[in-house]
């Protein structure tokens, strides 16, 4: 028959331990880690279409690639050294491409050849830019105008949407702790903005443009600016 010896101070200890380690870890990491909310805040701010940007283009066909060439360049340097005289427009050549175009008898032969050059024009006085493009469609063909902010105006509208939204955000984190009888802290942050949609004429045929030649008519309005903020907080007692 043995008899049970008496556990020592030190091994009661170790065994208390032990077993209590668990609910101790449980109990210290319920503490460590606050309770979180993820949610997003968003703001909105217009911003002044004060900068005009068209887009023009010559276009020739001809069964010599060369002459067609030498035809779409005139037209475009005559339209840059028009462009040239108003100061405060700012022309630029833009893309140029040459294709082939087949005969229609399904022998794949070259029929002729055709080329485009376009020119791009910008400029935030937009009644300079009205009667010019107006002028150059004596020549050339108005693709579109994009009306939009500045860079420095949607910068500005930017800034604006930016403070907003943090304020959207800071409101709402309070309400939602409020809503807990607790108090918050943001532990992490984002801010975005989306891009803009610029109203945009609609393409127009070069046949109707040549023959109007007549001042584009042009109106800024105005384009949002939208930032978005994405965060977390921790809910605190």
């Amino acid at each position: 028959m043995y008899r049970l010896r008496p556990l020592s101070p030190a091994l009661l200890l170790a065994a208390a331990l032990a077993f209590g380690a668990p609910a101790m870890a449980a109990e210290d990491d319920s503490t460590a880690r606050p309770q979180t909310v993820d949610f997003s805040a968003e703001a909105s701010q217009a911003a002044t279409n004060d900068l005009a940007v068209a887009v023009l283009y010559a276009e020739h066909h001809g069964p010599n690639p060369a002459a067609v060439a030498r035809e779409v360049n005139r037209h475009i340097a005559a339209a840059l050294q028009t462009a040239s005289a108003h100061t405060d427009i700012k022309a630029q050549s833009g893309n140029t491409s040459t294709w082939p175009v087949y005969a229609k008898d399904g022998q794949g032969r070259i029929e002729s050849w055709r080329m485009r050059s376009e020119i791009q024009l910008e400029s935030g006085n937009l009644a300079a830019m009205s009667e010019l493009v107006g002028t150059l469609q004596a020549s050339l063909a108005l693709s579109q105008i994009v009306m939009q902010p500045a860079p420095e105006t949607r910068r500005a509208a930017l800034d604006e949407a930016t403070v907003a939204a943090l304020r959207a955000f800071e409101r709402r984190a309070a309400l939602i702790a409020g809503s807990f009888g607790k108090r918050y802290r943001i532990a992490s942050l984002s801010v975005g903005d989306s891009g803009m949609q610029p109203p945009i004429m609609p393409r127009m045929r070069a046949t109707a443009m040549v023959a109007e030649a007549a001042p584009a008519p042009l109106e800024g309005g105005e384009s949002m600016v939208s930032v978005h903020v994405n965060g977390r907080i921790e809910l605190l007692d």
